[in-house]
């Protein structure tokens, strides 16, 4: 499964990474890189959850930068 990641960068100069395919995964970062990073961990952590909770497997999973 390929998932997009959409950038903003807030006011602040913060940067927040948020993937729409899956509802509530969204992440900050002080650099366009950690937001990346920490929105990328936030998602496994999702899909593995899912993984586990539905008995079901999933082969690949690929990010997309927007």
């Amino acid at each position: 499964m390929k998932y997009q990641i959409d950038f903003e960068q807030e006011e602040d100069g913060r940067w927040i990474a948020e993937i729409e395919d899956l509802p509530g995964v969204m992440a900050y970062g002080s650099t366009k890189t950690d937001a990346e990073s920490n929105v990328e961990a936030m998602a496994l952590r999702v899909i593995a959850d899912r993984i586990e909770r539905e008995h079901t497997t999933m082969s690949q999973v690929q990010f997309a930068v927007a």
